[in-house]
């Protein structure tokens, strides 16, 4: 057995109930341009993946995580972990061919040590400005009614293109009726695993874009909007990475409430 498989054998012996996180890690980043995944460039000498894995390493009411990562990549994650102290790093797991698939890996992991009360965390391990605040409001709302997915207002008027000449338009959606959602995501243990064995048998909301959250609202869930924040941005390309790097460096005003 090498040091990956022995680190993955780690069974939390605990089995209270738990608010476990799996943390998406499983991408290859082609849009950064770049010859590693995007979830490994160092920021100031820091993964971008760990700078994320710290926040929900601090928060005391995350209880384990797990880590879906890109195949190769697995000993890299383990050494990290050691020596950023990510102590509530418990597995680390192979990823899939897609998004979708990788999170389906990191929820059947579970199976064995889930209890179905659970509340299980999805968050993007690209998204490393997780605020406490926000990853609270996402465990609260799961507590409460089963899922929760984090959300923010949208700012911005939306036109629909008129589909005889897309050069022009007569309709507009009220932004009012609109969110912005994104992860962290909370669901129930039993609601995730369920629902994920379901879209992939039925092979529904599991291609493209899909995610969790799209994949639930296919299947016929009704989804419960948490708190979010502007700052949680994916770093997708260069100038998001610009982008990170300001926020780490900026010193909020004194004179402002926050």
């Amino acid at each position: 057995m090498n040091n990956v498989q022995q680190y993955n054998s780690i069974i939390v012996k605990d089995m209270k109930k738990m608010n476990i996180a799996i943390i998406i890690a499983g991408g290859s980043g082609k849009r950064m341009g770049q010859d590693i995944p995007k979830q490994f460039i160092n920021v100031y000498d820091k993964p971008v993946l760990f700078y994320t894995l710290e926040s929900f390493q601090k928060h005391p009411q995350i209880d384990a995580i797990e880590v879906v990562c890109i195949a190769g990549w697995e000993s890299v994650v383990m050494a990290y972990a050691q020596q950023f102290n990510i102590t509530k790093l418990k597995w680390i797991i192979k990823g899939g061919n897609s998004g979708q698939e990788s999170i389906r890996n990191g929820v059947y992991h579970l199976e064995n040590i889930a209890n179905p009360d659970d509340l299980i965390v999805i968050h993007d391990g690209i998204r490393p400005l997780v605020e406490d605040a926000v990853l609270t409001d996402v465990l609260l709302v799961a507590k409460k009614y089963g899922n929760a997915v984090t959300s923010m207002p949208y700012n911005e008027q939306i036109f629909v293109v008129d589909k005889d000449d897309e050069g022009t338009t007569t309709q507009y959606i009220p932004r009012e009726t609109l969110r912005r959602v994104s992860t962290p995501q909370a669901y129930r243990f039993d609601l995730l695993d369920a629902k994920y064995h379901e879209a992939f048998e039925k092979q529904i909301g599991i291609y493209g874009s899909s995610y969790t959250n799209t994949m639930m609202v296919e299947l016929g869930v009704r989804l419960y909007f948490a708190s979010g924040s502007d700052k949680n941005i994916k770093l997708t390309t260069k100038d998001d990475l610009e982008i990170f790097k300001s926020y780490l460096k900026i010193d909020k005003d004194n004179w402002l409430k926050w």
